[in-house]
């Protein structure tokens, strides 16, 4: 899934490409008469939603692009916001796309850069027209990501993001702050609360896997055990390893791609990620890293330094 790092360089992207322009089509192939499941009850998935939002959306100009949490929130002029929560395998495109009618599908126009090209950027299944000519396009293989409108002013109100924990990269996110949100799950084990989006925004398997070996921290550990130097360690760890993943333009090691249709290069950057049965590289260490699953999703450690606390 899309993490803080690969939101924050989509946002970004999106920002630099589309203030300024008016929305004057939009089409999925996901609105369903079907879709009557609560949690699709108020997104693109549900067919009286769908036509509900067209309306609200085409003929809008779009003002700016900014990121909470994991959502991509790009707002309008008809003080409207469209949030977009690209969910497991979801991106966003943009450039100039061709609609084939006999197939149903959308293609990157032939002239485009070879990157949109790419297989991994073929799920196109949400279309917006831009008064350019141009589109931004969410590709989405396995079809999770989410896709709704609100009102701009009580976006903070609103069940997508009221229970979400601060940005841990503000400079208002103080070790205090960061202290205070881990013992709020204080028995929790330290990864499954770092990833709990109501503690902190943001974070997921991978970053979260990566702050922690470096911080030395068994992803077992519970935040009421672990001193406060570590915790300290763990504050600084934190904060660079998400500056790095943007600085990095995200991590395309499954499906994430940038807005050009490219691929992220966290990847080739990773301790411990997805790295099972190789030697840690931390220095002076004999450990091997193992995969074992943490409450429900996979956690990468080294055996040897990273310590348990509990």
């Amino acid at each position: 899934m899309p993490e803080l790092p690969e939101v924050t360089t989509t946002t970004k992207g999106l920002q630099r490409i589309l203030p300024g322009l008016t929305i004057t089509d939009v089409w999925t192939d996901l609105a369903s008469k079907n879709q009557k499941l609560k949690q699709f009850k108020e997104t693109i998935k549900n067919d009286v939603f769908f036509k509900k939002f067209k309306k609200e959306v085409v003929g809008a100009k779009v003002l700016s692009v900014t990121r909470r949490a994991k959502n991509i929130l790009i707002n309008l002029s008809n003080n409207k916001t469209i949030l977009i929560h690209l969910k497991m395998t979801g991106h966003i495109m943009g450039g100039r796309y061709v609609y084939n009618k006999k197939e149903n599908k959308w293609y990157p126009d032939k002239a485009e850069r070879s990157s949109l090209h790419d297989p991994y950027n073929r799920f196109v299944h949400v279309v917006f027209t831009l008064s350019n000519g141009k589109h931004f396009v969410m590709s989405d293989s396995r079809k999770f990501g989410k896709v709704t409108i609100l009102d701009t002013r009580t976006l903070d109100q609103t069940i997508h993001l009221k229970d979400v924990g601060p940005e841990p990269l503000e400079k208002s996110f103080t070790f205090l702050k960061f202290q205070e949100r881990l013992l709020l799950k204080k028995n929790k084990s330290i990864k499954t609360v770092l990833m709990d989006q109501s503690v902190i925004a943001g974070i997921g398997n991978i970053y979260s896997d990566e702050m922690l070996w470096l911080a030395g921290i068994h992803p077992e550990s519970k935040p009421v055990k672990i001193p406060k130097s570590c915790l300290e360690i763990l504050y600084k760890n934190m904060k660079e390893v998400l500056k790095k993943g943007i600085d990095l333009g995200g991590d395309s090691m499954s499906d994430y791609r940038n807005v050009n249709g490219e691929r992220g290069k966290f990847q080739n950057h990773h301790n411990v990620y997805r790295k099972t049965g190789e030697r840690c590289s931390k220095r002076g260490c004999q450990g091997v890293i193992i995969r074992k699953v943490v409450n429900g999703r996979s956690a990468h450690f080294c055996n040897i330094h990273q310590k348990l606390y509990k």
